[in-house]
């Protein structure tokens, strides 16, 4: 009887590890990762960050079955909410609204 307790607390622990786990690559919102088997790269796809959120504190991702998501190759451990990021698209958001005012050209 006591194995059994051991055997269910040690597959419940899991089970609540392993969860944790998806809910942690979920909330960076990653929608794909592929490694490069020869180095420590990954072709990495997730949502682009909503635009009313770029210069919030916490920025939120766009809902991944959005049509604007990112393809990123780099280092694994890329976050899709870090500074290098947010940067990049600020900066792509700062060209979008330049194009708009300045309309056309002549």
């Amino acid at each position: 009887m006591f194995r059994v307790k051991i055997l269910c607390s040690v597959l419940i622990l899991a089970a609540l590890i392993d969860s944790g786990l998806l809910y942690a690559a979920e909330q960076r919102g990653i929608i794909s990762r592929v490694s490069d088997a020869s180095s420590s790269y990954c072709f990495l796809r997730f949502p682009a960050i909503q635009e009313d959120t770029l210069y919030w504190q916490q920025p939120v991702l766009k809902d991944p079955s959005s049509s604007d998501i990112v393809s990123f190759y780099g280092p694994c451990d890329y976050d899709p909410l870090g500074r290098p990021e947010i940067f990049r698209q600020r900066a792509e958001y700062q060209r979008k609204l330049q194009r708009l005012f300045d309309g056309p050209a002549h």
